[in-house]
């Protein structure tokens, strides 16, 4: 009885998200030079001292790596099915913490000397919370909040970027703010 009532969330996940099944991973769309351009864009607008090559670099390890993860994880159904896969033991990686981890290691192996990376949650103050994590870039020195959020995994590989104040479906928080209230909270 006790499997039942495990497998019935993970049932009732894939049944009615069926419709909302992304690309598989090696069908993902290629992301354009207009895109790589946008993005690069993006973070050298961050602020006057942020280094053209190391926004061209960031940008195009945003958009490329995610999809390399993607394989990595088999990623073949939307964020939500993909997490009560990995949550009933069929994936062994997927969880939103998994992309951000991943994708802010990657990046901290550049050794950007103009942009500072940061870890954010959103969600953690709602009474129903299904937090989501993410990994934000900004100038070096500046906050999570003058930043950019590249969320790999709402669209299951395809990069997700913008202002952490125009991202409208998540209130990002700094990741050590959220684990700091819950040990106080605990404690």
């Amino acid at each position: 009885m006790s499997r039942m009532m495990f497998l019935l969330p993970l049932v009732a996940t894939i049944f009615l998200s069926a419709c909302d099944t992304p690309p598989h991973p090696a069908e993902l769309p290629p992301q354009t030079a207009q895109q790589l351009a946008e993005l690069t864009t993006g973070i050298l607008a961050l602020g006057p001292n942020v280094d053209v090559t190391e926004a061209k670099r960031a940008a195009k390890i945003a958009f490329e790596y995610p999809r390399q993860l993607a394989i990595e994880y088999r990623v073949t159904d939307p964020p939500l099915v993909h997490n009560a896969k990995v949550n009933a033991g069929l994936r062994t990686r997927g969880l939103c913490w998994h992309w951000a981890q991943d994708l802010e290691r990657r990046l901290t192996q550049e050794n950007f000397k103009t942009l500072d990376l940061h870890r954010a949650i959103a969600n953690s103050r709602k009474s129903f919370r299904i937090e989501h994590s993410t990994v934000i870039i900004s100038q070096k020195g500046d906050t999570l909040y003058q930043g950019l959020v590249l969320d790999p995994w709402r669209n299951g590989g395809l990069l997700y970027w913008g202002s952490p104040q125009a991202d409208t479906r998540y209130d990002w928080l700094p990741a050590q703010l959220v684990l700091d209230e819950r040990a106080a909270e605990q404690g």
